[in-house]
Formats: C-alpha cells, structure tokens, sequence
C-alpha cells in the first residue's frame, strides 16, 4: 500500500470513519468487489461505489439525509479517509479471473475520479434557467452562469494527522449549488484533488477542467493557506519547491506540462482582485497578492518581488508558493490560456483552519468548526462577487 493508506493504521482515521458513519464505504466496496466475477464488473463496481462516496459527502456537507455520527456535516475528511480506504482494499484485492498491473490501475484511477467529483461535473446548458433535475436550488428566471471551483484533501498528515482542509470543506458545500449573484443566479460545479506530484504530472487538472472550461463563465482553484487570511493570488510560476506531498515525496522542478518548448514561467489570474478585495466577504482580511519569487533575467539568486515577475525572470515562487496550489493554479490559468480563452479565473488561498485553543488531540472543538464554516461561508461571498462581475 502506498503512504498515504498506511496512516489508516493510525487511531485517527478510523475515528473519523466511525464517527461520521463513513467506515461501512470500504467494506462495502469489498463486497461488490467480491461478486465481480470479470473486469467490467469490476470497473463498474468501483465507479458506482467511488460516485456513491462522492454523492454521499456532498449530501452530508449540504444537510440532506440523516447525520449520522457526531462530527459536524461540514467535516470534509471522513471523504478523505474513506476513499483511502477503499484504494487500499482495491490495491489488495486478488479476483480469481485475474488483474494485471495496469489493469488495477485503471480501476484506481477510477475510483479516484469518481470519489472525487471529477467526472460528474453537470454544467447547466446556455438559456437553462435554473430548474430540472440537477438543480437543487428551485426555479430562476434568468440563465444560469457556470462556475467551476476546485478544493484539495488534507495534507501535512504527519505534522497532525487530525487535520481538515477547508478547500475540499467548501467544494463539498458548494458542488450543485445556485447562488445569487448581481447578473444572475450561478450554479457552482466542484471537484477535488490529490496532494500528490505524480498525480499532476499525470495530468489529472487537465484531465478533469479541459472538456469545461470552454462553457464556464468563471473559474477558481481553491486550496488552504496563510493562517488568518485570505488572498487572491495575481501570478502563478512554473516550479515545483520540494516540499513532501502526501506520500512523502519530495520534487525540485519545473513543472512539467505538455509542449513545454512553449511552457511560460509565468500565468496570471483573471479573477476580478479589486472586487473581491473590497467586498465585505467575511470575517478574515481578503488580500489581492502580487508577490512572486523569482531569478531575474541574466541573474542566479532568487529575489522576492512584490510587485510580481520582471521581464525574462525565471519562477521559484508564484504568489502562492511553490507547491501544489501553486501547481494547479498555474495548470488551470495556462490551460485557459492555451485554449484561447479569456474566462475569468484564478486562485483563492483561505485561512489555515485552525484547532481551539488547547486542543492537541481531540478531533474536533466548536472553534473549528466555527473557522470551517467561516471560511466556506466567505469562499462562498468570493465567488459571488466574482461572478457578479459584469464582464
């Protein structure tokens, strides 16, 4: 099994799972599982279970069915685990016809898509007025704009194995949603990615955002960041820092792209800052951030700039650091960019979700989950502005 599955051995995780009632998804898989008797039985099992999981967390973060266990319904990580969970049974299971290496790995692929929202991604169509099965807000008079947001899983696991990441909270929030906004109603589409390096190699953000960001009037990537903060990051680079993803590995690069003879150092939001920063969204300061870090043109020393990249400079820091947040909002803006679009996109970094004070082991307290809704709440006020914005 791979690092991230081992801490399911950890007290914690199974905590989690059985105090969110998510601990039945994996042996439940196991058991569909076990009466596949071929590979497309099999591949079809793993696709309805890793969509039941998907469809199953967002109905518990939105309030629809009974809440079962004790953990709040905004609680992002019991999807987490669970998905674990199943990989790791997935990873392990021997069927009597057979499965070869890659075989496997296209029912693990699936399985992360699925359980993560990113093949049921339902745009509403041009002059679709908010009503009909897939909306779940009730009847609009006026076209619906398309909003596509991304959050992320928990990481930094060996630092605190308890933690949450707000972003994956807030897409489990928002996904299906209608919101109003100053030019209309807006249906908000989310998925959620992996804290891992290979997997964007893989090319999992161009994978799920190229068949929808031609059709979406606005889009946001979405991750956790500076404690106390928001900030709308203008500048995204080109370089991967080193820091451990989730599977404790490390990579020190370029980021590596399609085509990149004509790769950029540098993409740019589209994300109308000004707005946004002076929108009562919430309780924490939002930040329009133009610092980059970079090695100027004909130099070798890294220099921060405030301002953002000078001419010819080579990327070691976007606004948003150099690590996967960084990555998917340099892969979404130079996709928009490679495609001839001008949407309206970007990347939100949101508060560090902190514990109360004092609490170094129990896995929840009322000041967490204050923050968490606190800052779904406020994401939920970014986006609004932000596509309320006559273009």
């Amino acid at each position: 099994m791979t690092v991230e599955e081992a801490r399911l051995d950890r007290a914690v995780p199974g905590e989690i799972l059985r105090r969110s009632g998510f601990d039945t998804a994996a042996p439940a898989l196991v058991r569909a599982l076990a009466g596949a008797g071929s590979y497309r039985q099999a591949e079809k099992a793993v696709a309805r279970h890793g969509a039941a999981l998907w469809e199953r967390a967002v109905d518990r973060a939105q309030g629809r069915g009974p809440l079962v266990g004790d953990l709040s319904r905004d609680d992002d990580r019991p999807l987490y685990w669970a998905r674990l969970a199943m990989s790791r049974e997935l990873r392990q299971w021997q069927p009597a016809f057979g499965l070869g290496d890659a075989e496997r790995a296209r029912l693990l692929d699936r399985l992360e898509r699925s359980s993560r929202g990113q093949d049921s991604i339902r745009l509403p169509g041009k002059g679709h007025h908010g009503h009909g099965k897939d909306d779940r807000s009730g009847k609009h008079g006026r076209d619906v704009k398309r909003v596509l947001l991304t959050g992320f899983d928990p990481f930094t696991l060996d630092r605190d194995i308890r933690i949450s990441n707000p972003s994956g909270a807030t897409a489990l929030a928002l996904d299906g949603r209608v919101i109003e906004t100053a030019e209309g109603p807006a249906r908000i589409e989310t998925a959620v990615f992996p804290v891992r390096w290979a997997d964007f190699a893989d090319g999992t953000v161009e994978r799920t955002l190229r068949p929808y960001l031609p059709k979406v009037d606005l889009f946001t990537t979405v991750s956790q960041g500076r404690p106390g903060r928001f900030d709308i990051e203008r500048t995204n680079g080109a370089w991967r820092g080193g820091f451990g993803d989730n599977d404790n590995v490390s990579r020190l690069e370029t980021v590596p792209v399609s085509d990149p003879a004509t790769q950029p150092q540098w993409t740019s939001s589209t994300l109308p800052a000004a707005a946004i920063t002076a929108a009562p969204t919430g309780r924490f300061p939002v930040y329009d951030n133009t610092s980059v870090t970079e090695i100027p043109a004909g130099g070798g020393t890294p220099v921060d700039r405030p301002t953002g990249p000078t001419p010819g400079s080579t990327a070691r820091a976007g606004g948003g650091g150099n690590y996967l947040s960084n990555e998917i909002a340099y892969r979404a803006t130079l996709l928009r960019d490679r495609l001839g679009l001008t949407t309206p996109g970007g990347h939100v970094h949101t508060p560090v979700l902190a514990f109360g004070a004092g609490n170094t082991a129990e896995l929840t307290d009322p000041q967490f989950v204050r923050n968490r809704l606190d800052i779904i709440a406020q994401v939920t006020e970014i986006v609004r502005v932000a596509a309320g914005e006559d273009r």
